[in-house]
């Protein structure tokens, strides 16, 4: 198995894709450490950091849970330390921690414009910096941010713009970080979806069950994940991967399984 006693920190992975590439990573004999701030269920998104490990050791891995909310340095720091205790190495960091709301200037209030710089700007930002002397000591370091291409057509800006500026920042981070440490053969790529997926945050925020009936399941990005960590970081850095294009290098191109519903018609992600 690859991930084999690798250890890899994932920002938000209680649920939906954070748990999904740690299910994946898991089944590989990873190490997992949950970083989120879950620790008692809210029905409406369900599970904990303490569920998720959990699953993650009954798939295979070994599991850290730290509750954890990236807005805060001395939380960050914690979840890095905890892990260099447990397991004495960090191998790869998935940022996948966000906030989301899709709404225009005139509707976005001052703490939502803020949460949203706060965890998916600054809080990505920060979680980095607290791995990076740790990853300079893997053997085949990866950074792998969810974010999207950077696409400067005004459709993506003018219905959300604040939340449009703390995706592209974070892919933007990515495109910089890629360059910065390429010295130090860390590979920093971003990956995103082509389509929606079914994640709690869809159903709850984007449109309930219509929209994630023309979703997929979090798996593919599991999958891309998995197929990114496992590439040689001196020579795959500074992508912006659509999930999609990730498979089909693979050699995977029938995507049936990972439709909510099978043959059903598939509705594009935002920035895509």
């Amino acid at each position: 198995m690859y991930f084999q006693n690798k250890t890899i920190i994932i920002t938000g992975a209680t649920r939906g894709i954070g748990k999904a590439i740690a299910l994946r990573l898991a089944k590989e004999g990873a190490n997992i450490v949950i970083a989120a701030k879950s620790v008692e269920e809210n029905p409406k998104l369900g599970g904990t950091i303490f569920s998720a490990a959990a699953e993650i050791e009954a798939a295979g891995g070994k599991a850290l849970a730290v509750q954890c909310d990236i807005r805060f340095e001395e939380q960050i720091q914690n979840v890095v330390d905890k892990t260099i205790e447990r397991f004495g190495r960090i191998d790869a960091l998935i940022n996948n921690a966000s906030a989301i709301s899709l709404t225009g200037t005139e509707q976005t209030e001052a703490k939502r414009f803020d949460l949203m710089h706060d965890i998916n700007v600054r809080g990505t930002f920060f979680v980095t910096k607290a791995c990076i002397p740790h990853l300079k000591k893997a053997e085949n370091p990866h950074i792998l941010t969810l974010s999207p291409p950077v696409n400067l057509d005004p459709k993506w800006f003018d219905k959300h713009v604040a939340y449009t500026l703390t995706k592209y920042n974070m892919s933007m981070m990515t495109i910089g970080w890629a360059k910065e440490f390429a010295k130090d053969r860390i590979a920093v790529n971003a990956l995103w979806p082509r389509t929606t997926i079914d994640t709690a945050a869809v159903r709850n925020l984007l449109g309930g069950a219509m929209l994630a009936n023309m979703s997929r399941t979090p798996e593919i990005l599991a999958d891309a994940a998995y197929y990114i960590l496992r590439q040689l970081s001196t020579t795959c850095t500074g992508n912006l991967f659509i999930d999609e294009q990730v498979l089909a290098k693979e050699g995977i191109t029938d995507l049936e399984k990972y439709s909510v519903i099978p043959g059903g018609q598939l509705y594009n992600d935002l920035f895509v």
